[in-house]
């Protein structure tokens, strides 16, 4: 019987030893997965640090390059519900090439649900300056263009200037400014 009891007891071992293997390796992939979870939530971190970095990397360059006593920003947006669609603005500032942007599907989708689009930022010194504005599209079949200039006048602070496209049919006056 003592070579039975130890055969027995020598397996009962082995399916014990065959056992702790077994759960183990469930152990380890549950480490493996909270490690992978830990590197996972690192790495967001290390992605919303950068962005907000980038973020602010983009206001001091615009403020090192646009200071506030010499800048100028010119908006575009729509207003109305015409047949006109719009295809591309230009614009002139003092005679000179400034901008020129011609739209997209969802850039448009965008302006008629109330988007505002800043098509132009720059330096200019204090004093009296004109833009010349461009708009180019089409009214049904028909091409449509029309071009309008309009005076300011920059003082020390930031000047914004909006360019209001408007669609609506009974207005004659496609292209008009706000200050």
């Amino acid at each position: 019987m003592a070579p039975r009891n130890r055969i027995a007891n020598t397996l009962a071992g082995f399916f014990a030893l065959l056992l702790c293997l077994g759960s183990d390796p469930g152990s380890a992939e549950q480490n493996d997965q909270q490690q992978m979870r830990g590197l996972d939530e690192q790495v967001q971190e290390i992605k919303s640090d950068v962005l907000r970095i980038a973020a602010e990397l983009s206001r001091l360059e615009e403020k090192l390059l646009y200071p506030s006593n010499t800048q100028l920003s010119l908006f575009v947006s729509l207003k109305g519900n015409g047949k006109l669609r719009l295809d591309a603005v230009r614009l002139k500032l003092d005679g000179q090439d400034a901008a020129h942007h011609i739209y997209t599907f969802k850039e448009l989708e965008a302006l008629q649900g109330g988007g505002v689009q800043r098509i132009h930022t720059g330096n200019i010194r204090t004093g009296e300056h004109s833009v010349e504005v461009a708009v180019i599209g089409k009214t049904g079949d028909t091409d449509f263009q029309q071009v309008a200039t309009y005076k300011f006048k920059k003082a020390v602070e930031p000047k914004l200037l909006e360019i209001v496209v408007d669609r609506s049919e009974s207005s004659g006056k496609v292209i008009q400014f706000k200050e």
